[in-house]
């Protein structure tokens, strides 16, 4: 285990752990997908959970959802009568994902599209107070560009994977890292925001619409 990984997994020793329907969404997305590394895990899952709890939404957007570990979190901090909407490219892990929506009892707050999100995103109505962006890196700029307008001012933007397992900060010049590293450049640079970089997990890029 190198540096990195002890030092998450310190972190997490001292994160409220996640509920047991969790923990068993963990462990199937292990066993019956390719790429469980996709999914965002306790310690992010916590940090987005606590930022949901703040804001208290009324609407969340999501941006890929994998089996559904992340909108879970989310979909924790929304108000009464509160909305996630979430969007999946890949149908194949649609069944993962209602399940657990099911166990957690998150059935009715939580609304899974499938399908493209660029397609999707301009047919849901009302604005959004979170955008949790998590699908193809090199449309990180296509999916803010899209949503901006839509977030409530003082709402937020959060986009994973932002360091890219350190290639960000390396010579790299396949074309993941190098849009990523555009992305993130454009999000700091953008005067309408107050951003932070999180070296939580593979990054986490937080921006406050002013």
């Amino acid at each position: 285990m190198n540096s990195l990984k002890k030092l998450a997994s310190f972190c997490e020793q001292f994160t409220t752990p996640p509920s047991g329907v969790l923990c068993q969404m963990e462990r199937e997305t292990h066993l019956k997908t390719l790429a469980p590394q996709m999914m965002c895990g306790p310690l992010q899952g916590q940090f987005l959970s606590l930022l949901s709890r703040l804001v208290q939404p009324r609407q969340i957007l999501e941006i890929g959802t994998f089996t559904g570990y992340a909108a879970i979190c989310l979909a924790q901090g929304l108000r009464p009568g509160g909305t996630l909407h979430t969007i999946e490219a890949n149908p194949e892990y649609s069944h993962i994902s209602r399940k657990y929506f099911e166990k957690t009892g998150m059935r009715d707050s939580i609304v899974l599209h499938e399908g493209d999100a660029k397609i999707i995103v301009p047919t849901l109505a009302g604005s959004f107070d979170i955008v949790y962006i998590d699908a193809g890196k090199n449309e990180n700029a296509l999916y803010y560009d899209l949503i901006f307008d839509r977030v409530e001012r003082g709402g937020f933007i959060i986009t994973d994977n932002v360091l890219w397992s350190g290639k960000v900060l390396s010579k790299a010049t396949d074309r993941d890292t190098r849009d990523i590293g555009v992305f993130n450049q454009k999000v700091h640079d953008d005067e309408r925001v107050e951003n932070i970089m999180l070296p939580i997990r593979d990054g986490i890029l937080l921006a406050r619409k002013l």
